[in-house]
């Protein structure tokens, strides 16, 4: 598998951007004569996820540089190439977050990359996912054709919302060129309780808690210990500590156990690290109320319970089986045997939707070529 290293890039004026971009269409235009895939790349960072990449590579992290920035406006917009890095510092020093907390998996990864992937981190179940902050869009058709789609404001589209379907798409509708997207502050305070549980039973307390109107921002079990964490207003904060008990853990070690979630560095992934070989991982997306699943296997639970990480040499027919039981679906996430597909196939009538539009994105089907299905 090819990889892209980490390397420092100037950011690009207006006249180097256009020079880029004339290059990258030329190649798209030539991929699309010839029936040459492309595979589209940033940091290869998320390069193992998804079906295996094939075709040529199409590198854009050359294509970089924040276009534009206003914090009051809670709106950054950056070019696809630009390194998350670069964009969480500018955020940072204004006091702001990408709210739904991308992983990086490694020092290279972009601003579109991680949309492309759609990976959230622990904030998901509670603020949204990246879809939900997409406002606009600027990218490359198969054709070679610049589209824009959406704007820089929440209410700006009028029929089909397709700057937030690229989200999650993995580069299969085109090439990102350029993306707005909605920032919020920070929280003001956070604090991180633990309680140790058994599985059921935190299943159990996340569901219920999940009711109440506690400034819930992230929720982790594994291995009889549950982690909840709140976000936002001191006093908020104050009064659902007092409501739902529990032992605080210090600050700096709490921060450093949801940075360990974010990019899947805690112990329980070890197994299945995101470079080099390992048991396959499996993500299940089930009801939060569902009770625990396949006992006997190791399992860690996040999103109030939503999302369920299961490290398991099970056939991927009998995972599937097991999460669709219980109205869920499951993702062979990294590692394994990706023959038997790596996401669940779509219903019939989404699969076709999906056809329609990659056929009016992409009819010579050139970019990342069943990234996403077989």
């Amino acid at each position: 598998m090819s990889s892209a290293p980490s390397i420092a890039l100037p950011d690009l004026d207006t006249h180097a951007a256009a020079q880029v971009l004339a290059a990258v269409r030329e190649r798209v235009l030539a991929a699309t004569a010839s029936g040459t895939p492309l595979d589209i790349q940033g940091g290869s960072t998320k390069h193992w996820y998804g079906q295996t990449p094939t075709g040529e590579p199409l590198d854009m992290r050359t294509y970089r540089g924040i276009v534009s920035y206003d914090p009051a406006e809670l709106v950054i917009t950056a070019r696809a190439g630009t390194p998350l890095t670069e964009i969480e510092s500018a955020l940072a020093a204004r006091g702001q977050i990408l709210p739904f907390e991308p992983p990086h998996f490694g020092p290279g990864a972009t601003l579109g990359g991680c949309i492309a992937a759609g990976l959230a981190g622990p904030r998901r179940p509670h603020v949204g996912a990246p879809r939900d902050f997409v406002l606009g869009a600027v990218v490359m058709n198969g054709q070679g054709q610049v589209l824009h789609f959406g704007g820089q404001v929440m209410k700006n589209v009028a029929g089909y919302d397709i700057s937030r379907v690229l989200a999650g798409a993995l580069g299969t509708l085109g090439v990102l060129l350029e993306l707005s997207i909605k920032v919020l502050p920070c929280p003001v305070a956070e604090a991180t309780l633990q309680f140790e549980l058994p599985q059921a039973q935190a299943i159990e307390q996340l569901n219920r808690w999940a009711a109440q109107p506690l400034p819930l921002m992230g929720s982790a079990w594994h291995d009889g210990v549950l982690r909840v964490r709140l976000g936002g207003a001191a006093a908020a904060i104050a009064a659902a500590r007092a409501a739902m008990g529990g032992e605080p853990v210090e600050a700096l070690e709490a921060h450093a156990f949801w940075q360990t979630l974010r990019e899947q560095t805690h112990r329980f992934f070890a197994s299945a690290p995101v470079t080099g070989d390992g048991q396959p991982l499996w993500r299940l997306s089930v009801p939060s109320t569902t009770p625990p699943l396949a006992h006997g296997d190791e399992h860690l639970i996040e999103w109030g319970g939503a999302q369920r990480w299961w490290i398991t040499p099970r056939a991927a027919a009998d995972v599937r089986a097991i999460a669709a039981a219980v109205g869920g679906h499951a993702t062979l996430f990294r590692h394994g045997d990706k023959s038997a597909g790596v996401f669940t196939p779509p219903s019939a009538a989404l699969h076709a939707i999906g056809k329609r539009l990659q056929h009016t994105f992409d009819p010579s089907r050139i970019f990342n070529r069943h990234r996403l299905y077989r």
